[in-house]
């Protein structure tokens, strides 16, 4: 039977970025993942843009995906938030804190491949396609179930790492339960051509029934995120292309010219979901498995990522002690690490929506306040950018 020091259950965006981590550590690593690389590129889901934060970046260039990803990224030069049908609004600008961008936004299939081609080229290990059926700790191991369309075995690890999704089954499997917020609401997604170019600049517009994000990609087109109350984007589906660009062009208005649809809606369910605790006995848990947050401000993968990076950090630092990466004091240190950041970020996002979903004359006047008190205080503004980027401090980047 096959011992592993680190099994990861789980080889999306998450799971494999932890295996790239894990790599030069001289750990016995694997990682099992349901789809084969043919079914994973064909994906619906490769098709949605992800907003990467600076500090995300970084993390991808000391991963060396980086230099494969870079020429399909669009930098994120500026960022424009705003109230709709209110005066306040605040803006970020990469070269006011002496960086090139404040975050790109790439194809998650462009990512996924550079992810899955750094892996094979520093020869990661996986066993794919194939589904994890059930683990059982025994001792200091923890015997673990799969198989494919041939067969069925076992393998055995020290450590098993939930990166399978928000619907994770080894979190099911450990127990471990989830606090969840129904939004009522689903996220619209699609591509928009627009008349004028976005001059790089990320739009974050808050609605009536919700954020609407234009995120660049090419010099005239952007990705489109819409969260909608559930019946109005069923609504919004069943119109006619000309119809749902009727009613984007009154959500969001005219900055960017008349918005032509280039590709059909798509609907994900808004949910905040968080994991109760983050690890059992020989098992943890990282990104959608642990936390999936709304898209406003983009901060859910970026998250994981950072998951993940702290977890192969403690990982080395029990390898150099020569400690088990399984031990419950390992687990239970990065738990407390990462319970700070959760708190903060998944605040941050929720607090945003109850904040501009309050309807009274009131709360619009002090959330416009707010915007324009932002906008115009540089040190609470520097901060704020600072956290958009995904960094707790000034970033020495040149």
């Amino acid at each position: 039977m096959k011992t592993y020091d680190v099994l990861i259950v789980g080889g999306g965006l998450v799971g494999a970025s932890l295996a790239l981590a894990l790599k030069p550590l001289g750990l016995s690593v694997a990682v099992v993942e349901t789809l084969s690389p043919e079914a994973r590129r064909s994906s619906p889901a490769g098709d949605r843009a992800l907003a990467l934060a600076l500090g995300s970046v970084e993390i991808f260039r000391k991963l060396s995906v980086w230099d494969r990803a870079a020429s399909k990224a669009v930098p994120i030069r500026h960022i424009h938030v705003s109230d709709r049908g209110h005066f306040g609004k605040t803006r970020l600008h990469a070269d006011e804190l002496g960086v090139e961008a404040l975050g790109y936004v790439i194809p998650a299939r462009e990512l996924e491949q550079a992810v899955a081609e750094t892996c094979e080229h520093r020869s990661v290990p996986f066993i794919c396609p194939a589904e994890v059926t059930g683990l059982t700790v025994l001792g200091n191991q923890v015997e673990v179930r799969l198989k494919n369309d041939r067969e069925t075995w076992h393998c055995q690890a020290r450590l098993v790492v939930a990166a399978d999704g928000g619907n994770s089954r080894v979190r099911q499997w450990m127990g471990i339960g989830q606090q969840v917020r129904d939004y009522g609401q689903v996220a619209l997604v699609s591509t928009v051509e627009c008349e004028k170019p976005h001059q790089f600049t990320a739009y974050e517009r808050f609605t009536r029934s919700g954020p609407l994000a234009l995120l660049p990609l090419g010099k005239r087109r952007c990705a489109l995120i819409w969260s909608q109350e559930t019946r109005q984007a069923r609504r919004l589906q069943s119109l006619s292309p000309t119809e749902v660009e009727a009613q984007l062009q009154q959500a969001f208005g005219w900055k960017l010219g008349a918005l032509r649809l280039t590709a059909p809606l798509r609907a994900f369910p808004l949910r905040l979901i968080r994991a109760e605790r983050l690890f059992g006995e020989r098992v943890v848990i990282v990104g959608n498995a642990a936390h999936q947050l709304h898209p406003v401000a983009g901060q859910g993968f970026n998250l994981g990522l950072r998951d993940v990076m702290r977890l192969a950090e403690l990982l080395e630092e029990q390898r150099h002690r020569g400690g088990d990466p399984g031990a419950f004091t390992l687990l239970e240190r990065y738990a407390e690490a990462r319970a700070r950041d959760h708190d903060r970020v998944i605040g941050f996002s929720d607090g945003l929506i109850r904040w501009f979903s309050l309807a009274t004359p009131v709360s619009a006047l002090g959330r416009n306040l707010g915007l324009l008190a932002l906008d115009h205080l540089p040190g609470f503004k520097r901060r704020f950018s600072y956290r958009a980027m995904g960094v707790d401090h000034e970033p020495g980047f040149p």
